[in-house]
């Protein structure tokens, strides 16, 4: 049996290092993870940009008890056209919330990452590698930068 996985990233805004990951199979709710471990408070800052997945009333509650200002988009009401105050808001946000979608698309156009394993334990290492490399690929990126400032 082929099992199908997601890999949840928290990344520091400022150098776009990976700060934490989960891997979980494609069947488990997104915004459960933001609970799990995902949010780092040795971050740079306390602000939180994620996706409509992650926003949820047990999502804001969390992350305001735990000293984290939620950035994340707002779902379009049911049936209902997308207010444009809202409508904009969420444009702003994905400015900050596309530097994560980099982050994967690295990964798969550098290390050809697809994950098709059997089992999450496997999944989890061969993504836990991925970010490894990700990190050190990036490091040496912002070394180069420093030096050449």
């Amino acid at each position: 049996m082929t099992s199908h996985n997601l890999t949840h990233i928290s990344i520091d805004r400022k150098f776009r290092l990976i700060r934490k990951w989960k891997a979980t199979d494609a069947a488990a709710s997104d915004g459960a993870r933001l609970r799990e471990g995902l949010l780092d408070k040795t971050n740079m800052a306390s602000t939180v940009w994620a996706d409509t997945a992650y926003r949820s009333k047990a999502n804001e509650d969390f992350m305001e008890k735990q000293g984290f200002v939620s950035k994340a988009h707002r779902k379009k009401p049911h049936l209902k056209p997308m207010p444009r105050h809202i409508q904009r808001s969420n444009a702003g946000k994905s400015v900050i919330r596309s530097r994560v979608g980099h982050v994967f698309a690295d990964q798969k156009s550098q290390t050809g990452l697809f994950v098709r394993t059997v089992g999450i334990t496997r999944a989890a290492m061969r993504i836990g590698l991925a970010n490894i490399v990700y990190n050190m690929r990036r490091f040496l990126l912002l070394e180069r930068i420093n030096a050449a400032a």
